[in-house]
Formats: C-alpha cells, structure tokens, sequence
C-alpha cells in the first residue's frame, strides 16, 4: 500500500504484483489506482493555470513590439497629415490673391481653385487694359510736351542782336506763364504790357522781374485765360512782338 502512494511508482511493476495479489486485492488495487490518477488529473490543470496566469502577467509588463503593418500604417498617417497641412497652406496663398469678397466666404478647396482659374483671366484682361490706358497717356503726354516745346520756341526780330526775346510755357488749358527778355534801352513799359494782354482775355496771376548785370531784363508773367477764350500761344508771342516793333520804331525815330 505504501508502494502505491509513492511519487516513484511506476506502472511497470503493476504485472508481477497483480500475479501474487489475490483477486479482490487487486481490484483494491486498481481501484485505488484509478483514484490515485483521477487525482493527479486534477491537480494538473491548477499548475497549467498558474503557469498561464504567470505568462500572460509577463507579457503584460513586457508588451511585445508593433508589427511592421501597423508600423507603416502609422508613417502613412503622418505623410497624410503633413500633405494637408502643404495642401492647405497653398489653398490660404491662393485664397488671399483673390478679391476681398471672396476672402470672407468659406469655400471648400475646388471651389477656391475653380475661382483662382476664373480670376487669373480677369487679371490677364485688366493688366491689358491698364497697360493700354499707359501707352495712351505717354503718347498724349509725347504729343502734349513736343506741342509745349515747339510753342516755347523763341522769336526773335533778325539783324538786332535778340534785343527783344519773347518765349511762353503752356501749364494747361487755359493757364500760361510768358518769358520776356530785353535790354533796357529797349524795354517795353510793364503797364503796356499787360494792357495788351488782358484786352486779348488774359488776368494776370503772378508776375516777376530781375535785372542783370549786363543790363538785360527779365520778366516772368503768370496768366489765366478766360474760360470763353481759346489760348494760342502763338497769338500772344505775336502780340508782344508788335508792342516792341512799336516801341522800336519810335525809338530810332527820336534819335534822329
């Protein structure tokens, strides 16, 4: 009996004990061999438990590494995440080029894009227009200045050494500025001078004088036209020029 309940007993030596036993021992026997296994299948499910248990604790500390899928998966997430952020950015670069009223509404990307490609047209057509617009001022402005130079073209009497030199600066359509130079001896009396021109519809608006060293005089007349008369540059230089033909004759006549 004390055979049977020892960790060491072994199923081999159940033949020749069976033989000397009689009968209804060893039907104990068996029994109790029966129960002695049902018992040891028992108690061995406990340890496997134990030993799960104890495996499953160690995993839970030590979690084992990410497989590779979901590895990728995450750097897929990231280049996504960073792709938006450019896609975005140049969505707000192009959304700040359009009109002011379009900035304030809330527009889904193809809609922005779809407005930029209808936008860029209008800015090609208004740049052409504009640059139009530029060539026509320069050459109104070519026409304007090649008019005021040939106007400002000096007259002077021949074979008198410029005694009496009349020019005029056009400033706009119904303002002139008229530049008389003479030498004293042949000056015209001021008053004489602006009594011609204002008879022919010019108001003085400013006027200067200067004096050189060598005896020549210098006046600067600021006219304004009246608004019903035509200002002719020429008309005026023509008028001056008369008023000092005048003056000269009568000069050469006291001196003989």
């Amino acid at each position: 009996m004390v055979a049977f309940c020892s960790p060491e007993f072994s199923y081999s030596n159940m033949g020749w004990l069976l033989q000397e036993l009689q009968p209804a021992q060893s039907l104990n026997i068996i029994h109790k061999e029966n129960n002695y296994a049902t018992n040891l299948e028992y108690s061995l499910p406990q340890y496997h438990q134990f030993s799960s248990l104890k495996q499953q604790h160690v995993e839970i500390e030590t979690p084992p590494s990410p497989p590779k899928l979901m590895v990728k998966k995450l750097n897929h997430n990231a280049s996504e995440r960073d792709r938006r952020k450019k896609v975005n950015s140049l969505i707000s670069s192009l959304r700040s080029l359009l009109p002011g009223e379009d900035q304030t509404k809330k527009m889904s990307i193809p809609v922005t894009i779809s407005r930029v490609l209808k936008y860029i047209p209008e800015l090609q057509k208004q740049v052409e227009e504009l640059t139009k617009k530029k060539e026509d001022l320069l050459s109104r402005i070519s026409r304007q200045e090649y008019a005021v130079n040939k106007e400002s073209q000096r007259k002077t009497i021949p074979n008198y050494n410029s005694c009496f030199v009349v020019s005029t600066s056009r400033l706009n359509d119904n303002e002139l500025v008229v530049h008389i130079s003479s030498y004293e001896a042949y000056k015209i009396p001021l008053s004489e001078i602006l009594m011609c021109l204002e008879n022919n519809g010019l108001f003085l608006l400013n006027s200067s004088s200067s004096k050189t060293f060598g005896g020549r005089l210098f006046y600067d007349l600021h006219f304004q036209v009246e608004k019903t008369q035509s200002l002719e540059c020429d008309v005026v230089i023509e008028k001056l020029m008369a008023i000092y033909e005048k003056q000269r004759c009568n000069y050469f006549s006291v001196g003989r």
